[in-house]
């Protein structure tokens, strides 16, 4: 299903935080500085996540949790996520400096020292942290800590710059959402947010990897080995098929185990249907050498996000319908 690793050597680590700045962050607008910490975070990302968890605990309580629980598993997710976003900044301020698609984070344009993001991204991972702990459960607190540490050091650090497999294993972290949204209420895991851990990690690398592939020179200039920068796009298709296939079937488990019912399974066959079209018509694209704007590898991308909010859309409402 995968490509052996490869290796390459990082890009020279290039000092950051000066690109456009004339004066210290210190001294910049207090309203666009606090844009700059939000921005941080990534809070685009974040909303996916998000879109992950609470679903979960709606299928976890069978209809709705409790509200105060729900705010309390959000706020404690964003500070982690956004802790874990802030330290991947940090890390990558030297690639970031050097890709189109980053040239405007903080850290980049000066708005943010490396030692305020440091700084900060240490503090949300801590707060976040001991806050699912003292009032969510510890088990999500364990489970908010591994997935910040997953994606800092074993995908940012170890992973990115080094194998093509970089999101396959690192999107790992993008998983545990799920995990904690289940364990937010139930303290425990199950067999149904092991599957939809595993609906999440089979959906990563062709979510990404038609992002990757828009964008691969960015990559190849920083010395980022994404499937798309070492691969051809024959190669890369046929990978976004093979997941493809493998997330469409792994959804639709839950209901021959009594998780979910005839409205969440209609929901996955009908998205899960449109997205197999949508990545075998990358493939044919691919495989005719179709490139640049033809090859329409971006219609993938955002299907891929539309499917997975109403998978999961689908989760919170089933419980109601059963």
């Amino acid at each position: 299903m995968s490509l052996s690793g490869v290796c390459v050597t990082a890009v020279e680590s290039r000092p950051a935080g000066i690109v456009g700045a004339s004066q210290s962050p210190s001294r910049r607008p207090i309203r666009a500085r606090v844009m700059a910490f939000v921005a941080l975070t990534k809070p685009r990302i974040i909303e996916l996540l998000l879109i992950t968890t609470v679903p979960v605990m709606f299928l976890a309580q069978q209809g709705v949790p409790d509200l105060k629980l729900v705010l309390l598993t959000c706020v404690g997710g964003y500070l982690s996520a956004g802790g874990a976003n802030a330290l991947n900044m940090y890390i990558d301020r030297d690639i970031d400096a050097l890709m189109d698609r980053t040239s405007q984070r903080p850290l980049v344009t000066g708005m943010v020292s490396p030692r305020e993001c440091l700084a900060f991204g240490i503090t949300l991972a801590v707060v976040s942290t001991l806050m699912f702990g003292l009032t969510v459960n510890w088990l999500s607190a364990w489970l908010a800590l591994g997935a910040l540490l997953f994606y800092v050091v074993v995908y940012t650090m170890i992973l990115k710059r080094r194998t093509s497999q970089n999101i396959v294993w690192g999107g790992i972290a993008g998983c545990l959402p799920v995990l904690i949204g289940w364990s937010a209420v139930k303290d425990s895991m199950s067999w149904a947010p092991i599957i939809l851990f595993l609906v999440m990690f089979f959906w990563t690398p062709p979510h990404y990897w038609p992002l990757s592939m828009k964008v691969k020179d960015d990559y190849a200039r920083v010395g980022v080995p994404m499937l798309p920068v070492v691969a051809s796009n024959k190669v890369v298709a046929r990978q976004i098929v093979i997941y493809s296939w493998v997330m469409v079937a792994v959804s639709l488990l839950l209901t021959p185990l009594g998780y979910t019912g005839w409205f969440y399974t209609l929901v996955a066959l009908l998205a899960g249907g449109f997205w197999l079209w949508e990545a075998h018509g990358l493939q044919n694209r691919a495989k005719a050498e179709v490139t640049g704007g033809k090859l329409k590898e971006m219609r993938l991308f955002h299907w891929s996000i539309t499917y997975v909010s109403l998978l999961f859309v689908a989760i919170a409402v089933d419980p109601f319908l059963r």
